[in-house]
């Protein structure tokens, strides 16, 4: 039987849920939808939330349950669903207690670069998504990489979410994809975050949501094997990233085309 990195890299996979957790019921009602979705479409699916926003736009934005409280949902929606749990972590000491749960631990992308955050991540022999931030190119994520392969961890993977170019806007340069894929780990294309327009709404980000269908179809046919949305079920209302998060049935039909795409190139 396969490991779960293993079938990451064996083929195509989804990241996918909200961008934070809101309560618990909320979470499993996504959870179960989407696993629905990818089972039909024959897709590896890996379930995302964040037990805290640590670096929301305002200091009242509203940054989830906790790291405590956050990881006894996360264990929830595993045990009931059999779902592999992707959060991330922001601080060293966290790396070892949401790896008791959590399979993936996400590197935020402003914080890829430091180097104790991406060692505790390595220590726990979890697999370790490292978001290339927004400030670098592809070709510098292998010193992240190689704070973590030093560490005695092989199992990375490198997601690009896009390069920010002040003035509340981030722009996707797809060299960055074919760049990263150079290092040898599976390469993730976050569409959602792709689209966001930092700080865009004042005291929280903006975005917009009608171009996510076009970049994830531009990611497809570079080759990228795996997509990262972020997905609610109601996203006007979402407490976080709202404007950048798609539904479920929208989330599927952006799927199909990704899965035709990929015939077409023969992936």
């Amino acid at each position: 039987m396969k490991n779960l990195y293993s079938e990451i890299k064996d083929g195509l996979f989804l990241i996918s849920g909200p961008c934070v957790i809101e309560n618990q019921d909320m979470l499993l009602r996504i959870a179960g939808r989407v696993q629905q979705i990818t089972d039909r479409l024959g897709i590896k699916y890996i379930f995302k939330a964040s037990f805290d926003k640590a670096n929301r736009t305002s200091v009242t934005s509203f940054r989830g349950p906790g790291m405590e409280e956050g990881l006894k949902m996360l264990a929830k929606v595993k045990a009931e669903t059999g779902l592999p749990i992707l959060t991330d972590i922001h601080e060293a000491y966290q790396a070892a207690p949401v790896a008791e749960v959590a399979d993936i631990l996400q590197i935020p992308a402003f914080l890829c670069r430091q180097t104790d955050l991406l060692v505790a991540a390595a220590k726990t022999d979890k697999i370790v998504n490292i978001k290339k931030a927004q400030f670098l190119a592809g070709n510098d994520m292998g010193h992240p990489c190689k704070k973590v392969t030093d560490s005695g961890n092989d199992k990375v993977i490198l997601t690009e979410r896009g390069t920010m170019l002040g003035y509340g806007n981030l722009v996707v340069d797809y060299r960055n994809l074919v760049d990263m894929a150079q290092f040898g780990f599976p390469v993730v294309m976050d569409v959602t975050h792709a689209v966001q327009k930092p700080g865009g709404l004042g005291g929280k980000s903006g975005g917009d949501r009608g171009y996510v269908p076009y970049l994830a179809k531009a990611a497809a046919a570079v080759g990228v094997d795996g997509f990262f949305f972020e997905t609610h079920e109601d996203p006007e209302n979402a407490l976080s990233d709202g404007p950048n998060m798609v539904t479920p049935d929208k989330l599927e039909e952006i799927l199909k085309s990704i899965i035709d795409i990929r015939t077409a190139i023969g992936k």
